[in-house]
């Protein structure tokens, strides 16, 4: 590890700067999930099923707001494409926490659509400001601080829903991102070249940043991936409208890139249930205010388990880890106390980066480089519509079943897609054995 780089990248006033603001802007997104969450519970007196509801709303809402709002930093620049965002965030956020359940989901869709574009933004613009090794030592130092955001903002927020202060809490996580959005219209980093491009460096680039969106994407895991997700679609795939991707060759739309989607929905899936059933169980025993500590362990896990599988030399089948982390997810529901699910946390948590790089890096390998980056597009799209689907699901057998029910349902959910999963691969790989 070029410790040294890193030394040289926070040096750079500018970078500096861009990582500093992208890290700020990052915390009160982080606290959002779970002070939004308690607030739905605590506050309005509804059920998981309703705070599940109310996340998948904005997570549908960010997969549909991000690709625009990164082809309007395309077309228009920074300064004026933001705009809308800053006035949503501080908008929106303000209102939600004083509105009935009935006004709330409307306004979280809203939010989601016009969340500011940061992983993107602050992607697009290292891609521009620094060269390539340069290049790639910054976007590992976003990656890191990421990593530290996503450890710490659900504790944060579990401290201020838990204190009676969610409604305090919402109202500076939108005017905390607001802030942030408009010290990036001060700051202004660049988001494309002043000078031309080769052919061969504008193809570096952008595998570059391909790159950089997947560690974004496993390093916001497991608590918050969704917004890394939506964001992964480079600028060639956003300026393209639905008709035209659909009227696309899709060849490169194997039964392999297929089941590596399903891998991709499947951890979306278990990890946005496990969230919503962490802050469940943790309520309904009473122990609502030490939900941070279950989240740094799980995090933490996480970011272990991704260092270790980095080193490893031989790839895991992204099936059979995702297989892991679900099984290892039931258990969780068998909790009796903070410490307890801390510690049962730790063993799915281990396995979530390597799922999420494990099969991001699978497709990489399957698809054509040309189509490479619409095929990212459709994964983050994949891992996204996972996490929509995880949260309610979690949450409808809390309210019914108990706390554990959420474990359950959604690790069941899990083992079972990929037992399917393999055992239609393996009778695929027999019929292709069979001589015609």
């Amino acid at each position: 590890m070029n410790f040294a780089l890193y030394k040289e990248m926070l040096a750079n006033r500018p970078v500096r700067r861009l990582l500093l603001v992208g890290m700020i802007a990052r915390i009160p997104h982080s606290a959002a999930g779970v002070l939004l969450t308690l607030h739905i519970v605590l506050t309005l007196g509804q059920g998981y099923a309703a705070a599940g509801a109310a996340a998948a709303i904005m997570t549908i809402g960010i997969a549909l707001g991000a690709p625009w709002r990164g082809r309007r930093v395309d077309i228009v620049g920074l300064r004026k494409a933001l705009i809308p965002s800053i006035v949503s965030e501080a908008v929106i956020w303000s209102l939600v926490p004083h509105v009935s359940y009935a006004w709330l989901l409307p306004l979280v869709f809203v939010g989601g659509l016009f969340t500011l574009p940061i992983f993107s933004v602050v992607r697009q613009s290292l891609g521009v400001m620094v060269d390539g090794e340069q290049r790639r030592g910054a976007f590992a130092l976003d990656s890191i601080a990421t990593e530290l955001v996503f450890m710490i903002g659900p504790a944060v927020g579990a401290v201020i829903a838990t204190s009676g202060l969610s409604a305090l809490g919402l109202t500076a996580v939108g005017l905390s991102v607001s802030a942030a959005g408009l010290f990036l219209i001060w700051f202004n980093p660049p988001t494309r070249s002043d000078t031309a491009c080769s052919p061969e460096e504008s193809a570096e680039r952008a595998a570059d940043e391909l790159s950089a969106a997947e560690a974004a994407m496993v390093a916001s895991a497991p608590g918050h991936v969704q917004e890394a997700a939506s964001e992964m679609a480079p600028a060639v795939s956003r300026a393209a409208g639905l008709r035209s991707r659909v009227a696309r060759n899709f060849a490169w739309f194997t039964v392999s890139v297929a089941a590596l989607f399903a891998v991709a929905a499947g951890a979306g899936m278990v990890l946005s249930g496990s969230d919503v059933s962490i802050v469940g169980l943790l309520e309904r025993g009473g122990h609502e205010n030490q939900i941070g500590i279950v989240f740094f362990f799980w995090c933490a896990a996480s970011v272990v388990g991704g260092l270790v599988y980095g080193a490893m030399n031989r790839p895991v089948p992204p099936m059979i880890l995702l297989l892991g982390m679900a099984a290892l997810t039931i258990p969780m529901g068998f909790a009796t106390d903070t410490w307890s699910l801390a510690l049962l946390a730790i063993l799915p948590g281990l396995l979530c980066a390597p799922v999420l790089s494990a099969s991001s890096e699978k497709v990489a390998d399957l698809v054509d480089e040309e189509r490479r980056g619409e095929a990212m597009g459709w994964y983050g799209s994949a891992l996204t519509g996972g996490v929509a689907l995880g949260a309610p699901m979690a949450g409808i057998f809390i309210d019914t079943v108990g706390p554990g029910g959420g474990f359950a349902a959604v690790g069941i959910g899990g083992v079972v897609l990929c037992l399917t999963g393999l055992l239609l691969l393996s009778l695929r790989r027999r019929a292709a054995r069979v001589p015609r």
